[in-house]
């Protein structure tokens, strides 16, 4: 026993089991699960929450640019090879360049009616900032040759509309034509060429896609003129980086954005509901550390004869704090290791756990009809594991510091009266 420190010797002592103290071991057994299961329950829901972010991410990032640079007015770029070239030899990250021009307009078909955002692309570079190439149902970005007047249509929009491939459209841009009768709002006539589905339902349900040069002329933009490039880095959290690097070499009249900044209010609504999830949860740790002090209060109460004996041998209000403080704290230590193994084999393994869940019991938790994503995606970040331990092993030591400074302020004369 002179090897070993005695607040940890005669702590451990008491967590073991004795034949008087059964209600006891049990009440510690149950706040040793419960702290492992609350830290159980937060790594995997974090680490769902952090594969679901990532996988609307990838989605939303695979048709938005990571960097958009864009001019002021109506008129846009007149040259936008220049401001590739300019982009391109700046030491940034950049991967792909492709040209854009959009504007709103009115599809119709019949009489079905639905507003939508329409942008032309370059149907020959356009797979350098996006998948929407990759993601085609029907047609192909080809399909888009200049004078041809043809759209690719979001696969939710077609089936609002009510529309194939083949079928013709209607689009009516909010600009005026002046003719001898009056003022007409610009349309044109266009045929459905293809339908794509990425899983983002901002695209799939409003999103038109038709060449570059015929948007062009739809808005009547001067010739060789775009609204701006979508810009693709390697690194997507180095947008708001390459923004700043950028900003400083472009001419007056030409702006930046990057994702971050665009889709700012989703991302920051995301951290929001894992912040809440994370609160709600610890409050399980928070369950079991109480039941912690109730055990201590309880063993303290059970042993206050044996504290009265150490007292009067030469122990110290602090050795006898220590020793109740040990034997929490060891609730506290075994429960967390035991939900960081529990929790991290989980979030590793829950896109297969989840799967063969299903097929055994027949049922299905995200059906594809309903919700874009049907698998359960997880991404374990050990900087959530880190902070979970931390905050298991505080609430833990901090319920015992009561039951401990109660057990150090026994007094040896009043314990021993009875005894």
């Amino acid at each position: 026993m002179m090897f070993k420190p005695l607040p940890f010797y005669i702590g451990l002592r008491y967590t073991r089991a004795k034949r008087r103290n059964h209600f006891i071991s049990f009440i510690s057994l149950t706040s040793m699960f419960g702290i492992a299961l609350g830290v159980t329950a937060l790594i995997t829901v974090l680490s769902v929450m952090n594969g679901f972010e990532k996988e609307l991410r990838e989605r939303m990032l695979g048709m938005a640019p990571h960097v958009m640079v864009f001019a002021a007015g109506d008129r846009g770029m007149a040259d936008w090879e220049v401001m590739a070239k300019l982009v391109r030899d700046t030491p940034t990250q950049v991967t792909g360049i492709a040209p854009y021009v959009q504007g709103q307009a009115m599809l119709t078909h019949r009489k079905r009616i639905k507003g939508t955002l329409f942008q032309g692309i370059d149907p020959a570079i356009e797979s350098e900032v996006s998948q929407v190439g990759d993601n085609m149902k029907q047609g192909s970005l080809q399909d888009l040759q200049p004078g041809k007047f043809n759209v690719l249509l979001g696969q939710e929009l077609a089936m609002a509309m009510g529309v194939v491939v083949g079928d013709k459209v209607t689009v009516v841009v909010p600009q005026a034509n002046i003719t001898p009768v009056g003022v007409l709002p610009r349309m044109k006539r266009m045929t459905v060429a293809g339908i794509f589905e990425v899983g983002m339902h901002e695209f799939d349900s409003s999103l038109v896609l038709m060449n570059i040069a015929d948007a062009a002329r739809l808005l009547r933009m001067p010739k060789a003129h775009v609204h701006g490039i979508n810009i693709k880095i390697t690194q997507m959290f180095d947008a708001p980086k390459v923004s700043r690097a950028l900003v400083d070499e472009l001419p007056i009249g030409y702006y930046i954005q990057d994702w971050t900044y665009r889709h700012a209010n989703f991302f920051r609504a995301i951290k929001m509901e894992k912040t809440v999830m994370f609160v709600i949860l610890s409050l399980i740790v928070g369950v079991a550390a109480f039941n912690i002090i109730s055990t201590l209060v309880m063993v303290v109460t059970d042993k206050e004869a044996d504290i009265a004996i150490l007292r009067t041998l030469g122990a110290t209000p602090n050795t006898i704090m220590a020793i109740f403080m040990v034997q929490g704290s060891l609730i506290g230590v075994f429960g967390t290791l035991l939900g960081l193994v529990g929790g991290v084999s989980l979030a590793l393994n829950v896109e297969t756990i989840i799967p063969s869940i299903e097929q055994a019991f027949n049922v299905q938790f995200l059906d594809s009809s309903v919700y874009y994503i049907s698998d359960l995606p997880s991404e374990l970040n050990w900087d959530d594991v880190r902070n979970i331990g931390i905050l298991s092993l505080l609430l833990s030591l901090l319920a015992t510091l009561y039951p401990a400074r109660r057990a150090a302020k026994t007094q040896p004369a009043e314990a021993l009266r009875y005894e």
